[in-house]
């Protein structure tokens, strides 16, 4: 007897690759559909927040899932049972929830599956075993989305207000920013102190490695600049028998000087010392494979190995999980869930990876028994760590389906994982005292390093290997002196952030959660509260000022301690059962108080003034640091009566300007080097008779002005009134209105021969901007039919508005 369409299963996932993934999975009887992520949100516009109703959220249909959210209502209409397999995280059992209440599914035919990897095994045992809808998880989401949307839509425009438009603040973000400002200051502050060491190279050789032979070494290098490498000194050393040594102590005393002359005194009395093999240890130590990734390690591994950026990590991992197309294999998911904060491995898993340690690598590499990694307290157990889904799959193997991105970061998943399963690696470490008798009493040397004996998890996950290899000595042995010298060195001020060292830190600190770091530092960027140089976080003015605007009026938010507390709240409605409506009372009470204050008080940025060390240049009153638009710049403090500005670097070192040789090629006067929004330019020292503008090439030389734009003789389709001309920019020419930036009409270069036929027949411009979208092959073209029926829509809607109106 044939079954019924009502027999249909319908399977809700997020993204269609997930769907084509799982799809292959499940028999005729299911029909897996995507919902595109979040089909219901807060509306964009306004809190939607009733704080006085117990924080109840209004939700609508998120924009542009209207669409969406009919064909699965469709669908459910002809299927008889539900399973929503979205994500195993907070985030995807709320968007399982959402899903519930929009489509009106009933509960007793709603079923929630949970998989950690999309593979063949895991979705059979998920649809074999389902559960229901963990309401505790959904609140805990909900929470912190409520939460959030309080701090950022009452902060946020306080600041548009009293710092400048478009700015944000968030209960997470605005932390990690302050983290950097405050790395920022201490860097700023940081007062070198000045220290002196005096190493020494020794040999055991007596001939071939004087010290004009090392030093001949050194002059060859092929950069003067840079010298020679570590690597290539340490091979010549190597090769030399010779090795490196710090000076320890001096007359049993630690050696310690602060300027030349002390260090002077000890180098004179051991230029002619003598140098003896006081005594030699060895022992053998084994260093343990790291534990397989988590989300925040495998952010900061691929941070510092591959140089990806956090957000391009997690989009990388998210395409790994859904399932990549392996050809006559099909599409399969490579890796487990990448938003996890456990360790833990299946055993399943391991046994798995032993096999492959066993068999393809050597039984040598195998432990005994598997290895096992602590979590953190807070870590679900439940979940897995970072894997693969099969180690049988070698990077190798898939690279062929793989683009470049997706290798590595599976290259890199893999190999960490295999590795965790590893033996350790073992090595013999030596340590070589070296004595000599001077007249500043008796001083001892110290050197270290190392040989493999045994490389372990390293022959799959390699490790930098710091110490050099030490050559054969014996207690009582004379040494040679290669080098000798006494340097001066400066005490380092702390590093800045990078994105590895940002994720680790509020990782450490318990500031947000591992799958919100991503969003996290791309909005911090986004809103020029920090920006790159290199791998290098560095805090701007806008930065530091919302900084200390905050850090003024809201200390709770910006408390590193509040913040992890309020994460182990937000927590604990999951795992405890905590009310989420107490939590947020408890936030929300001193909240709105010290919002209050701030909305009262808070003093605009602009009407804020810093004394500086300068002068003014004309009238000799003392310049200040203010705030505008651009960030801090230099003003005079008799402002009005005196109107000179200038701008400043980021230390706050005045930028003058500067007239060049170089001639103004439209009236032959000087050019001057300006700063402006955008950085360094030229301006001609005729302005304001005299506009002319001229960007800076990278050796910080003028670049020859733009051409004039070329005419086409092709009219705008839009203004109607302009020609198309031809404009030059970074990629390559295009077509734009010559009425700029009046008209901002933009058109492709391959479409001026097809426009100046269409012109030449009279079918060109058109006579609706529609009719010209569907000549210009633009996406989202719509026809004139369907644009007619749009216009009549709109129409009918004006006028049923009005009707209401009218009749209120």
């Amino acid at each position: 007897m044939a079954k019924t369409e009502k027999s249909k299963s319908l399977v809700i996932v997020e993204s269609p690759a997930k769907a084509k993934t799982i799809n292959k999975y499940l028999g005729p009887d299911f029909e897996v559909k995507a919902s595109m992520g979040h089909v219901r949100d807060l509306p964009s516009k306004g809190m939607n927040i009733d704080i006085e109703n117990n924080f109840e959220p209004t939700y609508e249909i998120s924009p542009g899932k209207g669409k969406v959210v009919k064909t699965l209502r469709d669908e459910a209409k002809k299927c008889g049972r539900f399973y929503l397999a979205t994500d195993m995280d907070r985030e995807g059992e709320a968007i399982a929830w959402h899903l519930k209440e929009v489509l009106k599914l009933k509960d007793d035919q709603t079923w929630r599956v949970v998989f950690n990897a999309i593979t063949k095994k895991d979705i059979e045992r998920a649809f074999a075993n389902p559960g229901k809808i963990d309401m505790d998880r959904v609140l805990a989401q909900q929470a912190r989305r409520v939460l959030d949307r309080i701090v950022g839509y009452q902060i946020s425009p306080l600041l548009w207000k009293k710092v400048a438009r478009g700015l944000s603040a968030g209960r997470v973000q605005s932390v990690a920013v302050k983290l950097v400002v405050e790395r920022e200051r201490q860097i700023r502050a940081f007062d070198p102190q000045e220290y002196w060491l005096i190493p020494a190279i020794f040999t055991t050789k007596t001939s071939g490695s004087d010290p004009e032979a090392w030093q001949k070494f050194l002059d060859a290098a092929r950069d003067k600049e840079k010298g020679r490498t570590l690597a290539e000194q340490n091979k010549w050393l190597s090769e030399h028998s010779a090795f490196r040594a710090e000076l320890d102590t001096v007359g049993g005393k630690k050696f310690h000087a602060d300027n030349e002359s002390q260090a002077k005194a000890v180098y004179e009395s051991l230029k002619n010392a003598a140098f003896t093999v006081k005594d030699v240890q060895t022992r053998r130590i084994q260093s343990r494979p790291g534990a397989p990734f988590i989300t925040s390690t495998l952010q900061q591994a691929a941070a510092n190995r591959l140089g990806f950026a956090a957000k391009r990590t997690m989009m990388v991992a998210q395409q790994l999980y859904e399932g990549i197309d392996l050809g006559s294999m099909g599409s399969l998911g490579l890796i487990t869930y990448m938003r996890t904060d456990s360790t833990h491995l299946s055993e399943e898993a391991v046994t798995e990876v032993r096999h492959y340690i066993k068999t393809q690598i050597g039984p040598e590499y195998l432990p005994e028994k598997p290895n096992f990694y602590a979590a953190r307290k807070e870590a679900q157990q439940a979940h897995e760590a970072i894997r693969p889904t099969d180690p049988d799959l070698t990077p190798n193997e898939l690279a062929p389906f793989l683009n470049d991105d997706q290798f590595k970061l599976y290259d890199l998943i893999w190999r960490r994982f295999v590795a965790c399963q590893m033996n350790a690696a073992q090595w013999d470490t030596t340590r070589v005292d070296i004595e000599a008798s001077a007249s500043a009493g008796v001083c001892l040397y110290h050197a270290s390093g190392r040989v493999q004996i045994f490389d372990g998890f390293t022959r799959i996950w390699s490790t930098p290997v710091e110490e050099p290899m030490l050559p054969a000595v014996s207690q009582g042995q004379s040494l040679d002196v290669v080098d000798l010298q006494a340097v001066q060195h400066f005490t380092k001020p702390p590093a800045r952030y990078t994105e590895a060292s940002l994720v680790k830190a509020l990782e450490k600190e318990g500031i947000g959660r591992p799958s919100t770091y991503a969003s996290i530092i791309s909005t911090i960027q986004d809103r020029k509260y920090v920006e790159k140089d290199g791998r290098a976080f560095h805090a701007t003015d806008v930065g530091e000022v919302v900084t200390d605007k905050l850090q003024e009026y809201f200390p709770q938010i910006m408390d590193v301690a509040f913040t992890r507390h309020m994460e182990e709240q937000l927590d604990k409605i999951e795992e405890q059962h905590l009310n989420w409506v107490e939590v947020l009372h408890e936030f929300y009470g001193p909240f709105q108080k010290k919002l209050e204050i701030a909305v009262d008080e808070m003093k605009h940025a602009k009407a804020e003034t810093q004394p500086s060390e300068y002068t003014c240049p004309k009238c000799k009153a003392p310049l200040e640091y203010r705030f505008g638009k651009n960030g801090k710049f230099l003003s005079c403090s008799a402002y009005p009566d005196c109107k000179f500005a200038c701008p400043c670097d980021k230390d706050g070192k005045m930028l003058e300007e500067e007239v060049i040789e170089t001639k103004c090629p439209n009236c032959g006067k000087p050019l001057v080097k300006k700063f402006g929004r955008f950085g360094p330019f030229f301006g001609c020292t005729g302005y304001p008779e005299c506009k002319t503008i001229l960007k800076m090439d990278k050796e910080g030389n003028p670049l020859p002005p733009a051409p004039p734009p070329e005419p086409t003789g092709v009219k705008c389709h839009k203004c109607k009134e302009g020609q198309l001309v031809i404009r030059q920019s970074k990629r390559g020419p295009f077509m734009g209105c010559n009425r700029f930036p009046k008209c901002r009409t933009i058109v492709s270069m391959k479409l001026l021969e097809k426009l100046k036929d269409l012109q030449e027949k009279g079918k060109w411009p058109p006579e609706t901007w529609e009719e010209a979208d569907i000549i210009l092959e633009r996406k989202g073209a719509k026809t004139p039919r369907s644009a007619a029926k749009k216009t009549t829509a709109k129409k009918t809607a004006r006028k049923k508005t009005a009707s209401k109106k009218s009749d209120s």
